[in-house]
């Protein structure tokens, strides 16, 4: 889901995206490509795997233009997504 620009989340994570950060080493497609998808707009779609596996590859970014926070409640969604 993607309501402001680069802001993603399943509900479960909101994943965001800096494009002026990313080295486009492609690290996060190459890891995951079922949720890094680089032909595509939106190009993240975090309905393609469980949580844990974005996390992880989250935090294999090597320019740290990928950053993650975990849900808490669903207000918190609402405050950062809708």
């Amino acid at each position: 889901m993607e309501t402001y620009k680069n802001v993603y989340s399943n509900g479960e994570v909101i994943v965001t995206y800096e494009p002026c950060r990313c080295i486009h080493a492609e690290a996060c497609a190459k890891g995951l490509s079922e949720v890094f998808k680089t032909s595509v707009i939106p190009w993240i779609d975090l309905e393609g795997a469980n949580t844990n596996k974005i996390i992880a590859q989250v935090k294999k970014c090597p320019s740290g233009a990928l950053a993650y926070s975990k849900v808490k409640t669903k207000e918190f969604v609402k405050d950062f997504v809708i």
